[in-house]
């Protein structure tokens, strides 16, 4: 058959549901598009080759004849479908407000489709399918635990490599803590979380689920609004590896005792799954019913027990056989967890939630309780992740297959093997010539990709790390093997070591001179490295001080009460290895990954541009896996047609395609450079510290309570708003009709009385802090001034009579309902105030938790443009633009003024000033802040919110209304954030003037009014 290639595999947006895809014939996939999202499907899985050493081969692989649907994932698909489309009906408020600021159009920070799909199908599981005729959902998934995991309650989100995993566990905590939060009693939801991964890697780098970590995924994401982040910290979560759930000794003397004894292995002395669970949940007090989620969930099954016994030999028998046992205890301890302490429900997340070899399932079999799925070539063709490239022919012209495809099948007799009986490599490493010609000819590709980064001094200037090359080999001695053959190795000469060069320039560790370089280009990692810390010389470690000391101060912040001095060169090396690819850390440098098996997950950098296998690859999976360490994109700016741009990963050695591409002969092209935005403590007196207010109240001199009704203070009750009558009627049969009679029959005084009372709990507190939020359940607590009733009540009953209109088919008590009784209570508070006649002082309403923001959090990446800033001005190292000019403008501006002190754009600081429109609540972010001497000293700046006027849009005047009327004048008020005052600038070429005349004019103001004192 002649090769197929796509010339853009690009053809979906990443954030909304995928519209076209190729289609897949009983040769493979083609080039022709078809309408409408692939169905979820899985390839059948066949018998291996009894070949010693088979390896996959992809040729019939990838064809439609294999190809079986999902049935269960697309039949929940189609009911997930049709809810969304019907505006998300049966969900608690909560989830209703959650799922709109997911959604919301005008979010900078985007969800992907796939995450938002994922979030969707739990949520109509959870909260829906019961409603709506779908209990068979929960039957079949019940049915699929019993079978596989008996007493385990587990749903599985299958989501490529790269689509966001993590996020969507943040979701799923979001979306469980608040509803918790607000409904105690309903047992659907849980506050309570124990994560579990498959190593340390993956479970250093979830910290990122704790709400009060420093860089966690709520506020970097934007996964919830801020005003939620106090409720989120009632989460308790514990992250854990799995191997925290093997049985430990009781203790060192236990151990001894048990050795003198001659006991082995008769566990007399190991902790009882009780104990361990105890250990390793101890955080989580007495809580019961958590909330359990696997990360890398395909680690985690019970072996079939009739499955049938695979024979395997060699290595293959061995990582068999160790699969199976940390299957084994990952879901044995989740079994003695839900004996211990209960457990809700499981979430599984994996890219790849198939049976592993060795299970007693045929390989490749999907879990039958995944529940949702966005595969590896949904995500490709939606743009999400870089496309994977691999050889689809060469000039050699021996072998079915590319000689770098299958390079496996060519070189493994002719590898150094791994065992008791084989020494350690030394001396000149001499690989193969296929192995040879596979690391030049991807070395010659990836040399382009570095020139292009290398000749990029923008990009270098912004923190952009070079491109990295991963080689993934079998055993350690082929590891060392390729390792000396690209960095370099030792030769003694006489009495003296000579390092000789390595043969790939850009990766040589060599200095030329006969010795190491202090910053290696190349590291070499696997399980003996990270012990011994081989691969960590003291000059490396000399150089890269500053960079250790970071992260040593880091953790410290980490870990309280830890002594970051004794950090182990293990732990170094293992931070290496997470941060390579970031700008300002250990792993920055490093161009080139030598690994045995520890890139198979949880391994993410986004700089990854070359891929070498050096193994057998024996499934689908393994595959995937691999090739996912480079899959992660560098940029994700949309074109105009809101599509990403075609990213692309060169891979050797992995027998994996299914897209093949275009673009394999011609140079590659750099996508658009992203700019790392953070705060640099070297310019740490440029901080900014602002108040983060939720809302507005008044502060009422005395406690005789009038009120002014006005315009304002009229509602319309109407069943446009609300249906009071329904008519329920089937296909055939009696209609019945559905009304809100038993709302009617409440007593009219019950609505004032409920009304009165919010009004008092929001509004009249001895703790002067007011409820902005609109909880269902509403209750007095200690500091409300319940004194003040029997006025607010009359106040309540006057409102009624004069401010409520009925129309056609409505009645008062629909103010029960309490979405309608909140917005007559915020009426009845605004009367009030209005009948002060002007006497009433403005405060703010300031959030509880955190109330107090700074620059000092800042660190993101874009590929906005962007202005470099003055380092006595700025904080932040660069001014995020929303166009070509104006930003950069008014920056310049501000940094020519002496009377600047410092500024910063208000770009991911998390500073908002909150306003209402139309009736909703809504957060308006003002351009910059500026703090400006004005003639009171440097330790009473003026702060300065400036606005850069666009065009005039709907929401302007709302927004800058608020900032003048409200937010001003009630921080000012309240005396403790120092002096703030806004202004608009439509000209930022006229800035400094305009400035200067507020500036001047606010001055003369208090000159005035301090001499009218």
């Amino acid at each position: 058959m002649s090769q197929v290639v796509i010339e853009n595999p690009v053809i979906n947006s990443p954030y909304t549901e995928p519209t076209r895809h190729f289609r897949f014939s009983d040769e493979g996939i083609t080039n022709e598009l078809v309408e409408g999202r692939r169905t979820s499907s899985y390839f059948v899985p066949i018998a291996r080759p009894k070949k010693k050493g088979a390896q996959l081969t992809f040729d019939t692989e990838w064809t439609q004849e294999r190809i079986q649907e999902n049935k269960l994932i697309n039949d929940i698909r189609r009911r997930v479908g049709l809810w969304r489309e019907g505006g998300y009906v049966g969900v608690t408020p909560t989830t209703a407000r959650l799922l709109a600021y997911w959604i919301a159009p005008d979010r900078e920070k985007k969800l992907f489709f796939c995450q938002i799909e994922a979030l969707e199908t739990i949520i109509y599981l959870t909260e829906v399918a019961r409603k709506y005729g779908d209990a068979w959902i929960e039957n079949a998934l019940r049915a699929a635990n019993d079978t596989s995991n008996p007493g385990l309650p587990r749903l599985a989100l299958k989501m490529a490599t790269g689509s966001g995993k993590t996020v969507v566990m943040g979701m799923l905590i979001a979306w469980h803590t608040l509803n918790k939060a607000a409904y105690p009693q309903d047992a659907r939801f849980a506050n309570t979380f124990l994560i579990v991964a498959p190593g340390i890697t993956i479970r250093d780098r979830l910290r990122v689920l704790l709400p009060n970590d420093p860089q966690n995924y709520y506020r970097q994401r934007d996964i919830v609004p801020a005003h939620e982040m106090e409720r989120l910290g009632q989460a308790r979560i514990i992250i854990t590896n799995f191997h925290a759930f093997q049985l430990h000794e009781k203790s060192d003397a236990a151990r001894l005792t048990k050795e003198l004894a001659g006991q082995t292995t008769t566990g007399v002395n190991q902790e009882s799954p009780d104990q361990m669970v105890r250990r390793v949940c101890r955080e989580l007090g007495t809580k019961k019913n958590i909330i359990v989620m696997n990360d890398e969930a395909h680690h985690c099954y019970r072996r079939k027990p009739d499955g049938e016994e695979e024979k395997l030999t060699g290595e293959e028998r061995q990582e068999a056989r160790k699969r199976d046992e940390e299957a084994r205890v990952w879901i044995s301890g989740l079994e003695a967890v839900k004996a211990k302490l209960g457990v809700k429900v499981i979430y599984d997340l994996s890219a790849t939630p198939f049976f592993l070899r060795g299970s007693g399932y045929a390989e490749g079999t999907l879990f039958p309780w995944v529940v949702s799925d966005f595969s590896l070539i949904d995500a490709i063709e939606a743009g999400i992740v870089k496309v994977p490239r691999v050889p689809v022919a060469d000039d050699s012209m021996t072998g079915e297959q590319p000689t770098y495809r299958d390079l496996w099948l060519r070189i493994r007799e002719d590898l150094p093997k791994k065992g008791r009986k084989t020494d350690a490599l030394s001396g000149e490493p001499k690989p193969p010539l296929e192995l040879q010609g596979a690391l030049h000819s991807l070395y010659s590709n990836y040399e382009k990709y570095y020139r292009l980064w290398e000749q990029n001094a923008e990009a270098r200037a912004r923190g952009i790390t070079p491109p990295v090359f991963i080689v993934v080999c079998n055993n350690t001695n082929v590891s060392k093997l390729v390792f000396d053959t690209i960095a370099g190795w030792e030769k003694s000469i006489g009495d003296k070591t000579v390092v000789q060069a390595g043969q790939l320039p850009i990766f040589r560790n060599d200095d030329g001179s006969g010795g190491w370089l202090q910053r290696p280009n190349t590291i070499l990692v696997d399980s003996q490295q990270l012990e011994s810390g081989e691969a960590m010389s003291d000059d490396f470690k000399k150089i890269a001080a500053r960079e250790i000391e970071e992260f040593k101060a880091e953790y410290r912040i980490r870990f309280p009460g830890r002594d970051a001095e004794s950090l182990t060169d293990e732990d170094l090396l293992r931070e290496v290895m997470n941060t390579v690819g970031k700008a300002g850390k250990l792993g920055e440098h490093v161009k080139c990954v030598v690994s045995v098996s520890m890139l198979t997950e949880g391994w993410d950098a986004q700089t990854v541009t070359h891929i070498l296998g050096v193994r057998a690859f024996g499934t689908q999976l393994l595959c995937e896996q691999v090739v996912g360490r480079a899959l992660r994109r560098v940029s994700y700016a949309a074109n105009e047609a809101g599509h990403f741009e075609a990213e692309y990963a060169e891979v050797y050695g992995v027998p994996f395609s299914f897209i093949p591409t275009s673009g394999s002969k011609v140079d590659p092209k750099p996508g658009p450079m992203p700019t790392r935005v953070r705060a640099l403590e070297s310019r740490s007196a440029c901080e900014i510290t602002f108040p983060r207010v939720l809302g507005y109240r008044y502060e009422l001199a005395g406690e005789r309570l009038t009120a002014t009704f006005s315009a304002a203070s009229q509602l319309a009750l109407s069943t446009a708003d609300i249906p009071t009558r329904t008519e329920n009627a089937p296909i055939v049969g009696e209609a019945s009709i559905h009304t809100l009679d038993d709302l009617k029959r409440r007593r009219p005084n019950e609505v004032a009385f409920l009304l009165a009372k919010l009004t008092l709990e929001k509004y009249f507190r001895q703790d002067g802090e007011m409820r902005s939020d609109r909880p269902e359940a509403h209750k007095f607590d200690g500091e409300v001034k319940m004194w003040l009733f029997p006025q607010l009540l009359a106040i309540a009953k006057r409102w009624l009579a004069e401010c409520v209109t009925l129309k056609d088919h409505t009645f008062p008590q629909l103010l029960l309902l309490i979405s309608l009784a909140h917005d007559a209570a915020d009426r009845i508070y605004q009367a009030i105030v209005a009948s002060t006649d002007g006497t009433a002082a403005i405060k703010p309403i300031l959030r509880p938790y955190d109330t107090l923001g700074s620059t000092r959090y800042v660190d993101f990446d874009t590929t906005r443009p962007v202005y470099a800033t003055r380092e006595d001005k700025c904080h932040i190292s660069h001014v995020v633009a929303d166009t070509t000019s104006w930003e950069q403008k008014l920056a310049e501006a501000l940094e020519e003024m002496d009377e600047v002190r410092r500024y910063v754009k208000n770009h991911n600081l998390g500073f908002t000033i909150p306003y209402a429109l139309d009736g909703e609540e809504h957060q308006y972010i003002p351009d910059f802040i500026a703090c400006i001497d004005d003639g009171h000293g440097p330790d009473d700046l003026l702060n300065l919110l400036i606005e850069v006027t666009g065009e005039k849009k709907k929401d302007k005047a709302a927004k800058v209304s608020t900032a003048r009327t409200l937010w001003v004048p009630a921080v000012n008020h309240h005396g403790g954030f120092g002096r703030w005052e806004f202004i608009e600038v439509a000209d930022p070429w006229d800035a400094e003037n305009t400035i200067r005349a507020i500036v001047a004019q606010s001055a003369g103001l208090r000159s005035s009014q301090s001499g009218g004192l």
